[in-house]
């Protein structure tokens, strides 16, 4: 199955070495919140996201595997493939 997931950033407090994000991703033209805690630095960058149990449980019944979708949100985190807000710039929080 195809995982094009599109990620839009609404905040992220923090800086380089540690943030916590909230946002939306958008899959098979379906919005979902997520959360995530950034960190940089030693031993590289790493991202944890989280969503809600009836997230899992809608993405579930659409034939997603979960597993999967976090993998490419994180992904798409780590990578910087984001849509930031309107003021907020990439590199004043991340390298």
């Amino acid at each position: 199955m195809n995982y094009k997931i599109t990620v839009h950033i609404n905040s992220i407090h923090g800086n380089q070495m540690a943030a916590k994000i909230n946002g939306k991703f958008i899959l098979d033209g379906n919005k979902f919140r997520f959360y995530a805690i950034a960190f940089g630095r030693i031993g590289g960058h790493n991202v944890g996201v989280k969503i809600s149990k009836n997230t899992e449980k809608i993405l579930t019944k659409s034939g997603h595997d979960i597993n999967t979708v976090i993998e490419k949100l994180q992904r798409c985190l780590i990578e910087g493939n984001i849509k930031l807000p309107e003021g907020l710039k990439l590199d004043s929080f991340a390298d």
